[in-house]
């Protein structure tokens, strides 16, 4: 598969970048990609790519995140390793971003840098489950404010709509026209539609491009 150096989620809060992000990272890797995983959100601390460290660590996947991610303290910062995605072209990055335009802010430190090497893919990732992303325009509404936000566009959209363990896969047919009609209104291509895995497995013949997902375990 031809994929771009750096790959980043971000979306609404519960939308599921984050998982989504992982598993990614899962997959370029078993592709044979030299992979780095960054976490950028400093607005929500409980899903966290650092959740997935382990299982990261055994895999051979840096990980880059705040030295305080997963501890009492609250405190908004990155590391200065997470340059390293911007500056190591040996390296295939995801970057998970934090939710809403809150959490975008801290991507237009290196929006500069991104948008000059020109070879990235910056996905919305979306739930019509959640509130505030219930139909197109209220997605599309978030969605400029992320673009605003952490200053580059994004260049597609996954659908990523569930409503957690209880996730059928008629709920997730059930939002393929409104995925539609954000496609349409944002001019941006469906780049994949993502689900747990035994929910993907009924979904085979009813959509193309599906990404089957491992949910992350927390272990505390």
């Amino acid at each position: 598969m031809a994929e771009k150096r750096i790959t980043l989620f971000a979306g609404h809060y519960g939308s599921g970048k984050t998982n989504i992000a992982v598993n990614y990272a899962f997959r370029l890797k078993k592709a044979g990609y030299p992979t780095v995983i960054a976490d950028l959100d400093i607005v929500n601390p409980y899903f966290r790519t650092k959740d997935s460290e382990l299982e990261l660590k055994e895999q051979g996947i840096d990980l880059i995140c705040s030295e305080f991610a997963n501890t009492n303290l609250d405190i908004p910062s990155l590391p200065q390793t997470t340059y390293r995605v911007v500056h190591d072209k040996s390296t295939y990055a995801v970057m998970d971003i934090g939710g809403d335009d809150a959490g975008a802010v801290a991507l237009g430190r290196f929006a500069d840098a991104i948008a000059a090497e020109d070879n990235y893919e910056m996905l919305f990732v979306l739930n019509f489950f959640r509130p505030l992303t219930r139909t197109a325009e209220e997605a599309y509404t978030v969605l400029k404010e992320i673009e605003y936000a952490s200053k580059l566009k994004f260049t597609g959209i996954v659908n990523n709509s569930n409503l957690g363990e209880l996730t059928t896969a008629e709920d997730v047919v059930s939002t393929f026209a409104e995925a539609d009609r954000l496609c349409k209104m944002s001019g941006l291509p469906l780049k994949f539609v993502s689900a747990e895995k035994s929910v993907c497995e009924m979904l085979a013949d009813r959509s193309e491009n599906i990404f089957p997902l491992e949910l992350q375990k927390k272990y505390y």
